[in-house]
Parts: structure tokens; C-alpha cells; sequence
């Protein structure tokens, strides 16, 4: 084998390894996952809203499918939306499961609500007889937690993770370098377990927990070199550890990594 094919090899593994890591290709369209929009999902609409802090609301939410027919035809999510926090969740959760093309629309006391798509990273839940299984809800729980703002202001941010609907383009990774937390757990499930790891070399996470760690509605398991696995091409970190020491109990596959602007 000449030179030149040995090149060539070498390019096709590489792309190939892009491919399967969901990092971006070079003449490859690539999906952006930054969000410039409504990102402003305040902690008491995360923790004390009645679709996710109840586990009734919540299964009966994630056996069904996202849809208006699935969420108006169950008494419980029906109820549950009309407290205006588990409104404002339900804007964040929609957001991150579905694409940017769809948008969920219901009527909730006689008043209209428009719920857009985004990230995409759970568009079977959008279908017809679609539900959300467990990797389902931990992929949507990290992008959510990722969306929490302390103040409940708009920020930008660019969110990573080894999920292809998380794939960015070269113009995000340059114009979002700097990494500010990992986010995962499952917003779901009982006790809604929620976790944050800390980027390398920083001490807080300002733009989620305010001025103190102490303020964050995750609990902080310290850095994420110690309790994630790795770190994949684009930044984001993988397998990340309830217990904050990689590979120990409880991993979360699904894990959301956020960078920031410059």
C-alpha cells in the first residue's frame, strides 16, 4: 500500500471516529446545539413544580407520548400543567427532547400554550404511542439542568455530550471554549437525583448556583476529571459518577456538558 492510500486510511478512520463520537466532520453539515433562546429555567420552577417533584405526575408524563392528544386525554400531567413552574419546565423539557422543527401545542384552561422544539434528544417521545425509558429521560434531565440560570436570565450557552443530537459545528466550538460544568441525573424519577461536576480548575458554577455552591438545586460532586470516565472530542464529558470518583456507582452515560461564550 503507497503512501497516498495510507493517507487515505488514515482520513477515513478519522472520520469515521468523528462520526461515532458525534464530533464534527469537515464538509459535513453539522447540527448547532447552542441555545440563545428562553434559556432561563429559574430552580424553583425545576424543583417544586408538579409534573417532575411528584412521581405520579412524572411517570405518568414519560409513559406517554409528548404529545397534546397523550398529555390533555391523562388527568394527572392534564392537572399538573396547569401550575404555571411545571409550565415553565415543560418549555425546557419539549425543548431539549424534541427538534427544532416541531412544537407542541395545547390548550390548558381554555388558554392556548406553544411548546418549541430544539435539541431533539428524544424525538421518539414526540411520535404517536411514543414514550421516554430511562436513558430517554436521564439524555433530557442533563440538558435541562443545563438550562437552570441562578437570576433566571438569558445566557448563552453551547451543550455537549455523546449524544448525536448534541454534535457541533466548528463555529460553536470556537466561539463557546469555555467549559463551565457537567450535568446529569434523571428530573424524573423518584428524589429526583440531580448532580453537577465542576470543569477542570474551577471552584463554582456562578451562572447556576448563584454566588455559593451551597445555592445549587444539584447536588456539586466536585471535578469532573475525577468523577467522569473521560472527556470526548468536542469537551464534553462521558460516564459521569453520582459519587463523584469515575467508574463508581451510580454512572451516568447521559451526561451534558456545558461551555460557554468567551
Amino acid at each position: 500500500m503507497g503512501k497516498t492510500d495510507l493517507r487515505a486510511l488514515g482520513l477515513g478512520l478519522v472520520g469515521i471516529w468523528a462520526a461515532a463520537c458525534g464530533g464534527p466532520q469537515p464538509g459535513v453539515e453539522t447540527q448547532t446545539s447552542a441555545i440563545t433562546i428562553d434559556n432561563a429555567l429559574t430552580a424553583n420552577a425545576l424543583t417544586a413544580n408538579a409534573l417532575t417533584a411528584n412521581a405520579l405526575t412524572a411517570n405518568a408524563l414519560t409513559a406517554n407520548a409528548l404529545t397534546a392528544n397523550a398529555l390533555t386525554a391523562n388527568a394527572l400531567t392534564a392537572n399538573g400543567l396547569k401550575d404555571p413552574l411545571a409550565r415553565e419546565l415543560m418549555k425546557y423539557v419539549v425543548s431539549c427532547a424534541l427538534p427544532a422543527e416541531e412544537t407542541l401545542s395545547m390548550s390548558i384552561d381554555g388558554v392556548s400554550y406553544s411548546f418549541p422544539g430544539g435539541l431533539g434528544l428524544a424525538p421518539g417521545w414526540g411520535q404517536p404511542g411514543g414514550s421516554c425509558d430511562q436513558s430517554c429521560q436521564r439524555w433530557v434531565s442533563g440538558c435541562v439542568l443545563g438550562r437552570v440560570d441562578f437570576l433566571g436570565v438569558q445566557e448563552e450557552i453551547s451543550e455537549r455530550g455523546a449524544n448525536l443530537a448534541l454534535r457541533v459545528s466548528w463555529d460553536e466550538l470556537r466561539d463557546y471554549p469555555a467549559d463551565e460544568a457537567t450535568y446529569f441525573g434523571n428530573i424524573f424519577a423518584a428524589g429526583q437525583p440531580m448532580f453537577a461536576c465542576l470543569a477542570p480548575g474551577k471552584t463554582e458554577i456562578p451562572r447556576v448556583c448563584g454566588p455559593s455552591l451551597d445555592n445549587c438545586p444539584m447536588t456539586v460532586v466536585g471535578s469532573c476529571a475525577k468523577a467522569c470516565s473521560y472527556q470526548g472530542l468536542v469537551g464534553g464529558y462521558v460516564d459521569c459518577s453520582s459519587s463523584g470518583k469515575a467508574r463508581k456507582p451510580e454512572i451516568y452515560h447521559e451526561s451534558v456538558t456545558v461551555f460557554l461564550p468567551r
